[in-house]
This record gives structure tokens, sequence and C-alpha cells, in this order.
């Protein structure tokens, strides 16, 4: 059996590849860390670390091993906090996976509000994970509710989901960008241009999907500059570095100098759904899901859609 304590010891000293650093974060003696890591490494039979006398790395068992035990660490503090809400019943909180996409287009801080209206007591615990782990959370009980891209099989055994947000893209450009005028926004013109692509850390399908969309629709956007998430790509755009799509939840976060075009012949959306165990363990986690997929998609205000340039419309 795997000593929890020795397990922690060893990603101490991995991450800062130096006893003497680990043992000050761990507040213990340099030479009883030294002790805990050699029969930590005697018990499992395996070398972890190569040692000089300046500092220690990490072999290539030891790089995989720490992979895992990171992962089995995290998965035993969510365990204790699993253990800590059930033994405080219903109001005793809530273990919710999401994706970014989430929180920019207001699906879960909506819901979250409208839980805190009912609810003041419950405790809220975010976890901000890819779709796969949050999935693999909901089915070891360690995450209540998950907010993820890709849906799970529609044969799981264990998992049900529903769909909360079917984003349309809108195009964004430069304000001062031909585009941002012209009455009527082609296929051919968005081949023409310098395209900001989004990389999508969640899932290369969807990346995937996106780009054949494009070419359906009869262009293949020619990516120059590659953001690591939306709001990044806005702030690009905004720069004059070229053009690129977001969601149309993002619209109220669109910084100065980008104009919005809808573009109704381009048939893209970006999907988000809510998952959840099949098994309710408790009520509070029934009610948040209700609250979650009876969220409607908020109505342009009168400031979107000034923001939002339909054909036939000029950029003021």
């Amino acid at each position: 059996m795997l000593d929890m304590r020795q397990l922690h010891y060893f990603v101490v000293v991995a991450e800062e590849e130096h006893v003497g650093r680990a043992a000050e974060r761990l507040h213990i003696s340099q030479s009883p860390l030294s002790r805990q890591i050699a029969q930590f490494e005697e018990k499992l039979g395996l070398i972890l670390f190569e040692r000089s006398q300046q500092r220690i790395r990490l072999t290539a068992d030891g790089r995989t091993f720490l992979s895992e035990a990171r992962a089995f660490l995290r998965h035993a503090n969510r365990l204790e906090s699993l253990a800590r809400r059930l033994g405080k019943g219903d109001e005793g909180g809530l273990c919710i996976g999401y994706l970014e996409t989430a929180m920019h287009s207001g699906v879960l801080p909506r819901a979250l509000k409208t839980l805190r209206e009912e609810r003041p007591a419950v405790h809220i615990a975010l976890y901000n994970y890819h779709s796969a782990a949050q999935l693999e959370g909901l089915c070891e009980r360690s995450l209540d509710v998950a907010l993820v891209s890709e849906p799970p099989a529609a044969d799981d055994p264990d998992l049900d989901s529903a769909l909360v947000l079917n984003d349309p893209m809108l195009l964004a450009v430069p304000e001062d960008h031909p585009l941002a005028r012209q009455r009527n926004v082609t296929a051919d013109d968005l081949a023409a241009q310098h395209w900001i692509g989004v990389a999508q850390k969640d899932s290369a399908l969807r990346d995937n999907t996106f780009v054949a969309a494009c070419a359906k629709a009869g262009f293949v956007p020619d990516i120059t500059v590659e953001a690591t998430e939306p709001l990044a790509a806005l702030g690009l755009v905004a720069a004059g570095l070229g053009v690129t799509m977001i969601q149309q939840s993002l619209r109220h976060q669109v910084p100065e100098g980008v104009v919005l075009r809808e573009l109704p012949w381009f048939c893209y959306h970006t999907p988000l759904w809510a998952a959840w165990h099949k098994i309710n363990l408790r009520p509070l986690v029934g009610i948040f899901r209700e609250i979650l997929t009876s969220t409607n998609a908020i109505p342009l205000s009168d400031e979107d859609e000034t923001r939002v340039q339909r054909p036939g419309m000029r950029a003021e």
C-alpha cells in the first residue's frame, strides 16, 4: 500500500528538483526527507531520481510516475471533498466541472446566481477541467455536474446529458477593416483574409469540425496566428493582426476596435453540454441540474445590437 505522505513528499521533491528547497516547502528537515524518498524508492523497487551534488533530476520512470502520482493525489483530494459534502447532506455543496465557454457565455454564472438566491448556504467548488477529465470525475463521483464540449455516449450506462447552449459564430474584424463596412461578406472575401485561429485545448475534433465547416461554406481560413482562447484572439483582432470567429455569447466582451458581423450562410455552432451521473445521490444535485438545463440564451440588449453588424447594416 502506498504511503500518502511519502507520495506527497515525492511530488514536492520532483517539482523542486532540490531536496533542500523541498524540505523548506514541506517544513521538515532535509535529512529525514532524503530518507523518506530513499525508503519510498526501495518500497517501489524503482529509481525515481538521478542524484548529483548540486541537484536531483527525475529519471524517465520517475517522470512517468510523477504524472500518475499527481492524478492520484488530485483524486484523493476530490474523494475527501466528496465525503465531507455527503456528510453534510443536501446543503453541503456542489463540485462542478466546467470549460471556459461555460463562463464566457454566462451559462454557468447565471445558473449559480439562481442557485445562490434560492440556497445561499450552499458551498460551490469549481474545477476547470477538459471534457474527458470532467466525465471521468462524474463516473468517479468526484464531480456532481460537468459542462463539456462533447456529451457522453448515448449508450453510456452511467452518465446522461442535455444541450444547454448551441452558440452560433460571429465574424470579428478590426473596425477599420473593409469587411466592417462592406454590405455583404462572401466566402471569397473570407478566403482572402489573414485568420487568427483559436486552439481548442479541449478537443482537436472541434478544430477539425470548424475547418470542415469553413470548407463546406466555400473557403479555407489562412490561419497565420493562433491564440489560446477566444478573448485573446479578439485582442489580436483589435490590434489589426487578422480576423477571427467567436461565439455569439461572447459579444458583450468584445474590446474597442472590433466589429462583429453575422454570416447567415455560415452554419457552424459551438455546443455546450451539461452532464451528470444517472444515479442522483443528493437532491441538491438534481435541483442545480434543473436550474442549469432551464437556462435560456439571453436576448441581445440594445447595447449588444450596436456591436453586431447584420447584412445591409453599416458599422458606425
